[in-house]
């Protein structure tokens, strides 16, 4: 605790603060990479106008909130506060549409990454660049936009994401790190930039439309991790602390989405290594060493953060409805006088599942809370399906509920395996799915039919890869790579749990999976009717 609290007060501590679908997180660690403190604030995004999304203001108050939970658990635990840090790093959510005016005023309401909005266009560009855009991705949005002929385009200044807002408005850089870059527009792997000629297609297809801007004056540049990304200024400073205590010029690295977060946090940066990363969305992200054959709609094409080529399958929905159905087992035992700790029930349930038939019993779960653009389902209807000779038990119903929780990731990692024969070793787990030990792990391998391991860290998720990657900045050595550093310096000899799938497991997950690509279009019917 003396040595934490002298990192602290002498200024050396790194923060990484992660804003993620459902909640702010903030890790503080210490020089050798060990979390020392922690905050976090919860936050929803709302359905307005057709469109899913937070506020500025939710944005700022969020901020505010986990810093302030941060420094109140630095205070319990060291009886002091934080006037400096060695670094910061912002990372949050990819994807989505953030524009803004020459004042710097928000054109239209954030659109996140949740929104299924932009089918045309995405389509319409895949066809022209030969590159799989899918619909989340901030060029899909703006085009969209083009093609809706709505009114604020010709203002746009510049365009960012949640992150790249974030580092903008701390710093005044107009920057972004390599890896969230590229969930906005593609990234050339060779040049580590945005790819020059697809730049040319898309601003000769919006000639005619005579913007005064064209796309490379709005984008963020681009940054590799390890380079400085500017420093926190004064105002800057204000905005993170209430307390007025933190100071400005405070150095802050690239800022990241969750994506190269969870790589950084699991050690997956290097070619053949992988990562899994299940909550509220679901994405599993194989590190290439060559472009796939063909486009595969199921597979996005990002990067590490130090620019490798990454195979990112990207599900929307992934645990919202099985926490929704642990939920009403909740309300069910409330109603009887019983009430049950979270954690406790959410273990019962996951474990329950792990007894039930490895197809189900013939159960059908669509957890779809949104839409899923990997199965072409574009208005999500959680639902549950049996026929009159189904098993309806609530073992198989909970099995049947954790394996739609990762059905749609398995569809697009089987193209990844069986079509472009990409070898994985192992993929490094990490995210609310694996809390209950060694449920959502079984299950996982059974999806993606490779081993899970699951790392003692994995709970730290985001923030912490945050914290590693604004540490990786201010500590690597000259020429030091990003692989070098992570498992140099801060995975050797790290510990964590590995789980093989299991036969019996796989055979019942391919069966269920049968039945739900047969069963989608009743999905999708769903959305157009109710």
């Amino acid at each position: 605790m003396g040595s934490a609290k002298e990192c602290i007060e002498n200024g050396k501590a790194i923060l990484g603060i992660e804003f993620g679908s459902t909640r702010i997180k903030a890790i503080l660690i210490d020089e050798a990479h060990i979390p020392i403190a922690s905050g976090s604030h919860e936050w929803e995004n709302r359905l307005e106008n057709g469109f899913w999304t937070y506020s500025l203001e939710d944005i700022g108050k969020g901020l505010k909130a986990c810093y302030s939970s941060l420094l109140q658990d630095v205070r319990s635990r060291y009886g002091t506060g934080i006037k400096r840090l060695g670094a910061i790093g912002f990372s949050a959510m990819m994807h989505g549409y953030m524009v803004f005016d020459k004042k710097g005023g928000l054109l239209v309401p954030f659109r996140t990454w949740r929104n299924g909005t932009t089918g045309l266009a995405a389509d319409a560009l895949t066809e022209l660049f030969q590159y799989q855009i899918p619909q989340r991705w901030s060029i899909a949005h703006l085009y969209q936009a083009i093609l809706n002929e709505e009114e604020h385009v010709p203002d746009i200044d510049f365009m960012t994401t949640l992150a790249g807002y974030i580092h903008w408005q701390v710093t005044g850089e107009k920057v972004l790190g390599i890896g969230d870059a590229s969930g906005m527009f593609p990234i050339d792997a060779g040049t580590k930039t945005y790819d020059q000629a697809m730049i040319r297609q898309f601003d000769q297809l919006t000639a005619e439309r005579a913007y005064s801007w064209k796309l490379a004056e709005i984008l963020p540049r681009i940054c590799l991790a390890g380079e400085s990304a500017g420093v926190l200024t004064k105002e800057g400073a204000c905005m993170i602390d209430e307390s007025g205590e933190l100071e400005s010029g405070i150095p802050v690295c690239p800022p990241e989405g969750d994506a190269g977060t969870g790589m950084a946090a699991t050690n997956s940066v290097a070619v053949g290594t992988g990562n899994v990363s299940a909550g509220t969305s679901a994405f599993v992200m194989i590190v290439l060493d060559k472009l796939p054959q063909k486009v595969h709609p199921e597979i996005d094409l990002v990067t590490t953060p130090d620019g490798s080529l990454v195979g990112m399958v990207h599900a929307n929905n992934c645990t919202s409805d099985l926490n929704a159905w642990v939920g009403l087992f909740a309300e069910a035992l409330e109603s009887f006088g019983v009430k049950v700790d979270a954690g406790h029930l959410y273990a019962t349930l996951y474990n329950k599942g792990l007894e039930g038939e490895h197809d189900c019993g013939g159960l059908l779960s669509y957890g779809f809370l949104s839409g899923e653009n990997i199965v072409r389902v574009a208005q999500g209807r959680p639902m549950i399906l049996r026929t009159p000779k189904s098993r309806f038990t609530l073992a198989n119903v909970m099995r049947s509920h954790l394996y739609a929780a990762l059905a749609a990731l398995k569809l697009g990692m089987d193209i990844l395996t069986r079509e472009e024969e990409v070898q994985v070793a192992q993929i490094y787990g990490h995210g609310g799915f694996f809390k209950t030990p060694v449920v959502g792990q079984r299950i996982m391998a059974a999806a993606m039919g490779t081993p899970v391991t699951v790392l003692e860290t994995a709970g730290e998720g985001g923030a912490w890869g945050m914290a590693l990657l604004a540490a990786y900045m201010l500590q690597r050595e000259p020429d030091q790579t990003l692989e070098s550093y992570l498992a140099q310096r801060v995975f050797a000899g790290s510990k964590g749990s590995r789980m093989d799938p299991l036969p019996e497991d796989r055979e019942g997950f391919e069966k269920y999976i049968e039945r739900f690509r047969a069963g989608l279009d009743v999905e999708r019917r769903a959305g157009e009717l109710v």
